[in-house]
């Protein structure tokens, strides 16, 4: 890769694609391209077209080229990190079929529940697939679809993530990395491959599946003529595999699987996730034990109602997402589109205990808290899974890097370190998913480790916040109703009629 050449890295997420022009030898950028999605769908429905995916992603890199000024002829090599679990169904000619069934589309939660009983219940899907079956992962909206609109899964020729699709447009090759894939349900992290026992329980031919590329920056072929009209970039650069956003995430934070990392990074944007490195794969039904990009493990829980959830109450009482107090004896819990973490798919919002003192203020606040007692009970969880106590001393007192869009809120930030009692690394504003983008299309130009080329950035570098007196009252309060609203909801066998037999172990 040439001195003082530049990279893409695309971060195409739930909302709309980010396109980061990237000084490849300081990790600086140059400037961010955007351009918005359009999302669809009543109830538990949610989905956007991936044509429209493409448009934002040749609309974001022409205004980054623009607002630079950097020449196109510099640019050395483009990856995508894209929302995971999405499922797009393609025809022979490449074409999508239907709409994108997005993450956070929860009418596939019958066909979950019923994946997870045909294999003997969620340990064994942990075993297998590091992830036991919700209505957020790939396998569950393939039988969604097969059992709801039987004639587009016979007309399938091709089944891709959201960042497999646009990788392909790039390059002209199908293909997705290990990160992605693990979160389809039908790809084995213990075996690093996709698992024919759960194929045939999925009913998916492994023929419409992408090859599995060794890493996420692996080259998987150079940019093609026509992908480099629509773009205005040169053919020929480097397109790396790409991977999911999360995995990107972890990319540009230069976080490596050396063990469990002293810094879990939290995560609060339209979800709230926690996720962290490790050598070790952790297997636990309550987490999504994903493959990191470059072959180790990145386990991760996710939560469906973080920042969106707590806005849609903030203009429900009419204050600024900033005018929160503490809730007090309020708690509101803001499932406002069902919850993944703990996995509640048909849960509403609930708020308890209200008083005649109780005020706005403190209402939007007990939804800051309802969040973030559910994203830190995710991390708990994360850490036990890792083999460490959440409440040892020498747990507690490690930092946790917060990132997202939440990061820059004083009230997500306080409430966190409130609810914690731990040491927080805010990284500063920028774009993580797309910085990691761009570390795997540096590293498929030059052969270089993409995790080092990121370290050497410092992007997950940031101002350290002391750690604060634990508010366990609080804590102690949502948890307490957050239990008991779950424990109706939990359980369960699957539903008559989901046509889905145990498979076994084949």
């Amino acid at each position: 890769m040439p001195s003082r050449a530049v990279v893409i890295g695309v971060d195409s997420s739930t909302q709309s694609t980010k396109a980061v022009l990237v000084d490849a030898d300081t990790g600086r950028p140059l400037a961010v391209g955007r351009a918005p999605h359009v999302v669809t769908g009543e109830g538990g429905a949610r989905e956007s077209d991936p044509e429209m995916w493409w448009r934002a992603l040749r609309d974001a890199v022409t205004a980054a080229l623009r607002e630079s000024g950097v020449p196109a002829s510099a640019v050395a090599g483009i990856a995508v990190c894209g929302q995971q679990h999405g499922l797009v169904v393609l025809d022979r000619a490449g074409r999508p079929l239907r709409p994108a069934m997005l993450w956070n589309d929860t009418r596939s939660a019958p066909q979950a529940t019923a994946l997870t009983a045909a294999l003997g219940g969620p340990d064994a899907w942990a075993v297998r697939t590091g992830s036991a079956p919700v209505a957020s992962i790939t396998a569950s909206k393939w039988r969604w679809l097969r059992e709801n609109e039987p004639r587009t899964a016979d007309a399938t020729a091709a089944v891709r993530l959201p960042h497999d699709f646009l990788t392909e447009r790039l390059a002209g090759l199908a293909a997705t990395d290990p990160g992605d894939a693990s979160g389809t349900g039908w790809y084995s992290t213990a075996t690093g491959t996709y698992d024919p026992g759960l194929l045939r329980l999925i009913g998916l031919d492994a023929a419409l599946l992408p090859e599995v590329a060794g890493s996420g920056a692996t080259r998987v072929g150079p940019l093609t003529a026509d992908a480099a009209d629509d773009l205005g970039l040169p053919d020929g650069i480097a397109v790396a595999a790409g991977t999911g956003d999360n995995m990107g995430a972890a990319v540009g934070l230069g976080l490596g699987g050396a063990g469990l990392l002293d810094h879990p990074v939290l995560s609060l944007g339209t979800s709230g996730t926690v996720f962290a490195a490790s050598r070790t794969r952790p297997v636990s039904k309550a987490l999504s034990g994903f493959a990191a990009t470059d072959g180790t493990y990145l386990p991760l829980a996710c939560t469906l109602n973080c920042t969106l959830a707590v806005d849609k109450v903030a203009a429900l009482l009419g204050l600024d997402r900033e005018d929160a107090a503490p809730g007090g004896e309020a708690v509101l819990l803001p499932y406002l589109d069902g919850e993944r973490t703990p996995d509640l798919p048909t849960a509403s919002g609930l708020l308890t205990g209200l008083r005649h003192d109780t005020t706005p203020r403190q209402l939007l606040g007990a939804a800051y808290e309802g969040a973030v007692v559910t994203v830190l009970r995710a991390l708990d969880e994360l850490l036990r899974a890792c083999g460490l106590d959440p409440d040892a001393p020498e747990v507690a007192a490690r930092p946790l890097r917060l990132i997202g869009g939440g990061a820059r809120g004083r009230v997500w930030v306080e409430t966190v370190r409130r609810l914690s009692g731990r040491p927080l690394i805010v990284p500063a504003p920028g774009e993580p998913v797309a910085l990691g983008a761009a570390a795997l299309a540096a590293a498929a130009a030059s052969d270089e480790d993409p995790v080092a080329i990121a370290t050497a950035w410092g992007a997950g570098d940031g101002p350290r916040l002391p750690a604060v007196r634990r508010d366990r009252a609080t804590w102690e309060r949502v948890e307490s109703v957050l239990e008991r609203a779950a424990r109706p909801l939990l359980g369960g066998s699957a539903p008559r009629g989901s046509g889905i037999a145990d498979a076994g172990h084949g």
